[in-house]
């Protein structure tokens, strides 16, 4: 009611001073035209404030912010916001952009509003790019009614009467110059607004730099806008080789068997609800049940969500070199199959963000292939293994008889719908969440739900290691699992994953990472899972490993890799082997 009422005080009629609007005998008068920064203004002013609401709801729960003061901080920063956003939309105050723009901007902060209040999320760049990826079967999981309710309660109003509005346009010059002195004054008073609580503005935005993650809609123009100059900071016309110098080691000169190893990618994995990890519940009853698997305990994620994450642990690069480098390089799949061996990526998911788009590789969630494998709108992780020995016979023969790595990308435990990402069989937990308004359920059925994912992600990774078992009699085979980020549950009011890095809380980047070794394959690598079982479970590691630990395991070598973040490396019996030459890394 009150998103209702508000636009009545904002966005009052023009006056008609010692006019009556209507007569006994005429029509109503139409509303007098209104100059662009008037609208430009009053729109800011809702956005501001209404369209604000998750900023003004946070700055309230800060500690110390009852009083006069925080009061009149909280309305220094709403003018300063509303001020930036005149200045803003100046520029396109224009016949034919000023009401499309501000129309764009209402519905913007109104889908932001949604989702910050509903997961307690933030926006940036990251958060965009990964929006920006998402597939229909992911969409479809956000997508309730109480979006576009959301969003029809907070832009409808301004829109109906923005749109009903006459404008003052005057000729092209004279425009130009209101247009300038509109830019220039919003600016003045901006900076005013900030000036006066400097102190203040500075330590919230320095102390919880969540904040400025949750200016609406300027987190989105802001967010854009960095993706938009990513081509002027970074080179991406072009792919550079890496790893010129890339030959198999001398472990493939007298083999017998070509190694088989699967590099399954999860997603959305928090290592504290794994059962192997010591979590209360028996979330993972079949790896569990081996002996034959190692779990490190203290691995961390490059990203928080996956477009920032995949990249970055298939690159030779670490997470500082990576967010700062100059040009695209080659990766890990690269240069596997430079080396010679037979490289496929299989994916259940929304792409694999560039890393296989040199390498051969399958998507399950095409429509053709979901209908192939059987299922019902999307498939489980399992479909992956359907057919797979057929893709992998496709391959080039020459190098299937070298070695064989294939990449598995779950679904894994993908939300908001995560009751949808484990079969009946792997329901264990009930009752669970069915709904995507998170907020609907209570915290046990909500982490019923998630841990029945992590159920499913169990037997999926148990059946890829019967899989590669049955192939025992012609190749040395073996797993790692590794995902690629975590995921809050509601925990501080945080739902989903994507949080800014630096701010992000430890469920959305502590991650699970499984090794399985085969016999025949420890034989051949001199690693043993005893040794793994002791030396990685405790031990710091990260993504940054992920790229020389895939390296050392294979005896895929090259000057790029650096036995110090090889987190197989210490369990390596062949210790009479020179170690790689250190080059310096680009980037």
């Amino acid at each position: 009611m009150a998103a209702m009422l508000l636009p009545s005080v904002l966005f009052p009629a023009p006056s008609h001073a010692g006019q009556s609007t209507t007569t006994p005998h005429t029509e109503a008068v139409a509303p007098v035209a209104r100059p662009a920064w008037v609208l430009a203004a009053y729109v800011s002013l809702w956005l501001a404030t209404v369209c604000n609401y998750p900023l003004w709801r946070a700055l309230a729960q800060l500690p110390g912010s009852q009083g006069l003061r925080p009061f009149a901080f909280a309305v220094a920063f709403a003018v300063a916001i509303a001020a930036t956003l005149v200045a803003l939309t100046s520029v396109f105050a224009w016949r034919h952009t000023l009401k499309p723009m501000l129309s764009l901007l209402l519905l913007a902060a109104a889908a932001g509003a949604y989702f910050m209040l509903s997961y307690g999320i933030v926006i940036d760049s990251t958060m965009l790019v990964n929006a920006l990826q998402t597939d229909v079967h992911e969409t479809q999981d956000l997508l309730n009614w109480r979006l576009p309710a959301t969003v029809l309660a907070l832009a409808g109003p301004p829109l109906v009467w923005l749109w009903r509005q006459p404008v003052l346009y005057r000729q092209v010059g004279r425009q130009l110059l209101h247009n300038t002195i509109t830019l220039a004054m919003s600016l003045l008073v901006a900076a005013g607004a900030l000036l006066l609580f400097f102190q203040d503005f500075s330590s919230t935005m320095r102390n919880h730099t969540e904040m400025r993650y949750l200016i609406n809609p300027l987190n989105s123009i802001y967010a854009l806008g960095n993706i938009a100059a990513k081509p002027l900071r970074r080179d991406t016309s072009k792919i550079l080789p890496m790893g010129e110098d890339v030959k198999l080691g001398a472990s493939y000169a007298q083999q017998q068997r070509p190694p088989l190893l699967v590099l399954v990618v999860g997603e959305t994995g928090r290592s504290g609800n794994f059962g192997i990890n010591g979590y209360s519940r028996n979330t993972t009853p079949e790896l569990a049940a081996r002996k034959d698997i190692s779990t490190a305990l203290n691995a961390w994620s490059c990203g928080t969500n996956t477009a920032a994450s995949v990249p970055c642990m298939f690159s030779h690069l670490d997470k500082a070199a990576f967010e700062s480098r100059k040009a695209e390089y080659e990766n890990l799949p690269d240069m596997l199959q430079r080396a010679g061996l037979a490289v496929l990526w299989v994916d259940n998911q929304a792409g694999c963000k560039g890393v296989c788009a040199r390498v051969p590789s399958f998507n399950f969630t095409t429509a053709e292939a979901v209908k192939a494998a059987g299922c019902v709108d999307e498939c489980l992780d399992t479909a992956m293994l359907q057919g797979l020995d057929e893709r992998i016979a496709a391959l080039p023969a020459a190098q299937r008889a070298r070695g064989v790595v294939v990449v598995l990308h779950q679904m894994g435990s993908h939300g908001p719908a995560y009751a949808k990402r484990s079969a009946p069989a792997q329901k264990h937990f009930m009752p669970e969440c069915t709904s995507n308004v998170l907020q609907e359920c209570s915290r046990d059925q909500l982490v019923n739900a998630y841990d029945n994912s992590i159920v499913e992600t169990d037997h999926f990774l148990n059946s890829v290691i019967q899989w590669l078992e049955a192939k025992e009699g012609h190749a040395d085979t073996a797993m790692v699992y590794v995902a690629d980020h975590g995921e809050s549950l509601g925990e501080n009011g945080i739902y989903l994953h994507g949080m800014p890095y630096s701010i992000a809380p430890d469920v959305q980047k502590h991650v699970p990472w499984v090794t399985w070794l085969s016999p025949s394959m420890q034989t051949r690598t001199g690693i043993s899972t005893g040794c793994l079982q002791q030396n990685m479970r405790d031990k710091r590691i990260s993504h940054d490993s992920y790229f020389h630990s895939v390296l050392g395991l294979l005896d895929v070598q090259t000057g790029l890799h650096q036995l110090a973040l090889d987190v197989y490396a210490d369990c390596a019996a062949a210790t009479s082997a020179p170690a790689a030459k250190k080059m310096p890394l680009p980037g």
